[in-house]
């Protein structure tokens, strides 16, 4: 079993800060809040979120897809002036069957970018389409619809909650990594707040921690749900033995910033009573700091090639989730206001 010292070393060589390290990456965002010179470059009052990496998950639009079908779905979103997409899944129900050669033009036609996909983790069906029983596949459909990205919405807790069964995880999420590079892919894990859980054999290791400590970097990038993060942040701010944990979501990032390439932006208004502290809103409707979240990591890491998803688990209305997501991240800009 990893000691503490050990797992910590791991973190190091990763060329990770996690949270024991949080005052050195708020530093980080101080100084290029400061006026670094990938902060010179931006242009003063342009849009914080590059208007070419504004995205959305399609799964907050499974009504629409599943009736009106993709290519009335990827009209609207065109229309509200989005750039690229993430699928949850290639059928659209009742509109009819559609294949991917199909999907990938209708992208295309509509002027947008297929960006990443989910797929389960694994399954206990030896048939599932998962990444642990249908590598394969998985792999093969990613690379005809043209993604770059690959990845799983899954946590993992595929063998436990200790920190023996996260690097486990750790080791199938390496072995999936590598067969997606070798096609030119990156494959990612989307968080949910129980990742920043702790575990069960020892309070004081954060499993994300393990996560990221056991992944190899090159193989192995994230997805970071801004919302589920927070989250995590107002769960699990205390170990389960009583000792404080607090930990900022953005630190991981600012740490190791070509480790995310993918963002979730949903939004969420604050609510102690509830058990994660927020209740899921529309984008711009919470109270969720993404003029700060954005504005750290764009200006850290101007040269990188991050996406900004817009994202609501189960909007009353999808279009309009949509669209008035898109117009609050458009209208952000570089000097604040």
């Amino acid at each position: 079993m990893t000691s503490h010292d050990e797992l910590a070393h791991l973190i190091r060589r990763r060329g990770l800060l996690g949270v024991a390290a949080g005052t050195a990456a708020a530093a980080l965002l101080g100084a290029a809040a400061g006026g670094t010179a990938a902060a010179a470059s931006r242009r003063p009052g342009g849009p914080l979120v590059p208007r070419d990496r504004l995205g959305v998950q399609l799964y907050s639009l499974r009504d629409q897809v599943s009736t009106v079908g993709f290519a009335r779905v990827f009209e609207e979103l065109r229309r509200q002036g989005y750039a690229e997409v993430e699928f949850a899944g290639y059928s659209q129900g009742s509109a009819g069957p559609i294949t991917l050669r199909r999907l990938r033009r209708l992208v295309r036609d509509n002027g947008l970018r297929a960006v990443g996909s989910h797929v389960g983790y694994y399954s206990p069906d030896p048939n599932a389409y998962t990444f642990a029983t249908n590598l394969e596949k998985v792999l093969d459909d990613a690379q005809e619809l043209g993604l770059k990205h690959i990845g799983t919405a899954s946590g993992p807790f595929r063998h436990g909650s200790t920190v023996d069964a996260w690097k486990r995880a750790a080791e199938d999420f390496n072995t999936y990594g590598a067969a997606a590079r070798a096609r030119g892919m990156k494959f990612y894990q989307h968080n949910h707040a129980e990742e920043f859980s702790f575990a069960s054999d020892r309070p004081d290791v954060r499993l994300y921690d393990v996560l990221l400590a056991e992944t190899d970097p090159d193989l192995v990038h994230l997805e970071m749900d801004v919302y589920w993060a927070y989250c995590g942040q107002f769960r699990f701010s205390t170990r389960p033995d009583g000792v404080p944990a607090p930990f900022d979501p953005i630190d991981y990032v600012l740490a190791a910033p070509h480790r995310y390439p993918l963002f979730h932006v949903k939004d969420g208004e604050s609510d102690p009573s509830a058990r994660d502290g927020y209740r899921m809103t529309d984008v711009g409707d919470g109270d969720i700091d993404y003029q700060r979240f954005i504005g750290g990591v764009e200006r850290l890491s101007r040269r990188r090639d991050h996406h900004w998803i817009a994202e609501h688990d189960d909007p009353g209305d999808s279009f309009r989730f949509a669209r008035r997501s898109a117009a609050h991240l458009r209208s952000l800009r570089e000097d604040g206001c």
